[in-house]
């Protein structure tokens, strides 16, 4: 993190409210999924791979503690008893619903009087005094902290059985056609970044990455594409497969995207306790690593390294620079991305065209989380900040990054050089991916 700068009291003042702004709005979120079901759901895990809805309620409030009212406040512990409790590293997601965990009121009371901590120290902090502060990031953390626990909260409650509890609007209308890849041209670019006053650290820092000429889809692959994988018997033809993706096929018995059916001449898919016929034009999701990889192979192309993909997310061939978004540094609005719960599934290709980068490419932002080829790891020069467990502990072969965001994801956890990470085998998240091939020498850039 760079040195703290001096900010003007003015400066301060519209740092503050922004901080005040962003707390309020995660808060109503987590309220929102933890008070559409009774206490009865909120306690139930609803699966193996997920918390119980309460002990991902009670464990915000304690990073907010740990944080904000007992680092940067120094403040007196509100509740030091419940931090191994709530420590996920300590207590794996499996064994959660076996612990004391604060019941339903009691958490919502906690998270209560933390908050009214933090409102309190938030007028005394001066933003200067030690880089955990400087431009409010250690507040910035704790908002995207809540908001990727809200999207994780947001996943129990597709998993979960039983009536529809959460509702939304459907999301725009294709209004342009997007189909086909473009063709980005070889040379540098500047990934990652030194600048943005939030970004997590294994963002950080920008550096220079030279890149062949390759392909990329323009749109997310769709429900149809898939569907049509699936219909040549992809699920059965080992040869698409990696041997540890075909071992983990066989194993789990994958047939289909998680939460399909066999409807008719077609299929279904539930979604959120809603069962509809799935829609060829929106983006596929819940896929794995392995299941994409696999439809790759089938289409003779490939997942995209990361780098390829930020590449054609950011890089403006114009200016040679590299924006915040696809679109340039504005914050998202509804006009450019399928972003922060708005509605409760993908938008189908082309319904978002401010929102497409330099190079045409549409919707890397928002609608589903894409998988990639690349290993999680830091970029060149990454030093863990503030603690090695957000992301440093987590680097190696056995997870693979996941870029762009979904509709679960809220715009202050999404940027253009945002990084997500999990297992190959996971597809309770909201992941779907697209395509990249080589290019050959005598292809032309239009």
């Amino acid at each position: 993190m760079p040195a703290p700068q001096p900010r003007p009291e003015g400066g301060c003042a519209r740092l503050r409210d922004r901080i005040a702004v962003e707390l309020a709005r995660a808060r109503a979120r987590t309220t929102l999924l933890t008070e559409v079901v009774d206490d009865g759901e909120l306690i139930r895990q609803h699966s193996p791979l997920m918390s119980p809805l309460v002990w991902d309620l009670a464990h915000v409030g304690n990073q907010e503690e740990l944080w904000l009212v007992r680092d940067v406040g120094g403040r007196e512990p509100v509740r030091c008893d419940i931090d191994e409790l709530y420590d996920a590293f300590k207590q794996p997601r499996r064994d959660r619903p076996t612990l004391p965990l604060l019941p339903p009121a009691e958490a919502r009371a906690y998270l209560g009087t933390v908050r009214d901590k933090v409102y309190d120290l938030l007028d005394a902090v001066a933003f200067t005094e030690r880089p955990l502060v400087a431009d409010g990031f250690a507040f910035g953390m704790i908002v995207q902290h809540e908001q990727q626990h809200d999207e994780t909260m947001l996943a129990t409650h597709q998993l979960r059985a039983g009536p529809a509890a959460l509702h939304a609007p459907a999301p725009p209308e294709p209004s342009v056609r997007v189909g086909g890849e473009v063709l980005v041209p070889a040379g540098e670019f500047v990934m990652g970044t030194d600048t943005d006053p939030w970004a997590l650290d294994n963002e950080r820092p920008a550096h220079r990455v030279d890149l062949p000429a390759y392909a990329i889809d323009a749109a997310p692959v769709t429900n149809g594409q898939y569907a049509a994988f699936i219909d040549d018997g992809g699920y059965t033809d080992q040869r698409w497969w990696s041997p540890a993706g075909w071992e983990h096929r066989v194993r789990e018995r994958l047939s289909a995207p998680m939460h399909w059916r066999r409807d008719g001449d077609g299929w279904s898919y539930r979604r959120f306790g809603r069962w509809a016929r799935v829609r060829a034009d929106e983006p596929v999701v819940h896929v794995c690593w392995y299941e994409a990889q696999a439809y790759a192979a089938w289409a003779g192309t490939r997942l995209p390294t990361e780098a390829e993909w930020e590449k054609a997310a950011r890089w403006d061939p114009s200016t040679g620079r590299s924006r915040r978004y696809p679109w340039g540094d504005e914050e998202p609005t509804e006009a450019h991305a399928n972003l922060d719960q708005r509605h409760l599934r993908p938008a189908p290709v082309g319904a978002y065209p401010a929102g497409a980068s330099p190079l045409g490419v549409h919707q890397l932002i928002g609608d589903v989380w894409e998988w990639t080829s690349t290993p999680f790891g830091g970029h060149p020069g990454f030093a863990a900040f503030p603690y090695r467990e957000y992301s440093e502990v987590f680097f190696g072969d056995d997870h693979r990054v996941l870029r762009g965001g979904s509709f679960g994801t809220d715009r202050s956890a999404c940027r253009g050089t945002f990084r997500n990470w999990d297992y190959p085998i996971r597809r309770q998240i909201f992941s779907g991916f697209r395509c990249a091939r080589d290019v050959r020498p005598d292809e032309s850039y239009r």
